[in-house]
């Protein structure tokens, strides 16, 4: 299982990568609370890349700061593909960055349901192309604590990040 010294080391590898590349990044953050960003914010040089992060815990949070539509609420729930995309949307149209990620899950120990156990989480990671927004979505179950969900869900996303900036 990933530690805090992996999420390190990826925050390292992901600013580097963006900052050789010019490109910046922007945050949506839900059951991670902010992780990401603090870890990006770790390292050394990351203004150079880093312009957003928003902590949307609550669902209005994430209908009024990043356009995630009530219907999609209403209907899906914030743990859903379609919550993880309209958050990865939205930031990235909130910020005029050229990639985002978005993270909405249940990291326990309460929350979960039969469809939606505990260390569900989905992940939306938004780039800009000539062509338009291009949007990938992902959902893990991860075990463990709520600490072990976190930071499977921390790794997962900056994984992402590091594929889609690299790749």
């Amino acid at each position: 299982m990933p530690d805090v010294d992996s999420i390190a080391k990826l925050a390292a590898s992901l600013v580097d990568s963006l900052t050789r590349q010019g490109k910046w990044l922007a945050i949506a953050e839900s059951c991670t609370g902010g992780w990401i960003a603090k870890a990006l914010t770790d390292v050394p040089g990351s203004s150079a890349c880093l312009g957003y992060g928003i902590v949307s815990y609550s669902n209005a949070a994430k209908e009024t700061l990043l356009g995630v539509m009530a219907e999609t609420l209403a209907e899906h729930g914030a743990v859903s593909e379609a919550c993880a995309r309209q958050m990865a949307e939205g930031v990235l149209a909130l910020s005029d960055a050229d990639l985002s990620v978005a993270v909405s899950g249940i990291a326990g120990p309460d929350g979960g349901t039969d469809d939606k156990p505990v260390g569900t989480v989905w992940f939306g990671w938004s780039r800009r192309t000539s062509s338009g927004m291009v949007t990938d979505t992902d959902c893990r179950r991860f075990h463990g604590d709520r600490e072990a969900v976190r930071i499977e869900s921390v790794v997962h996303a900056m994984t992402g990040l590091l594929e889609r900036v690299d790749g």
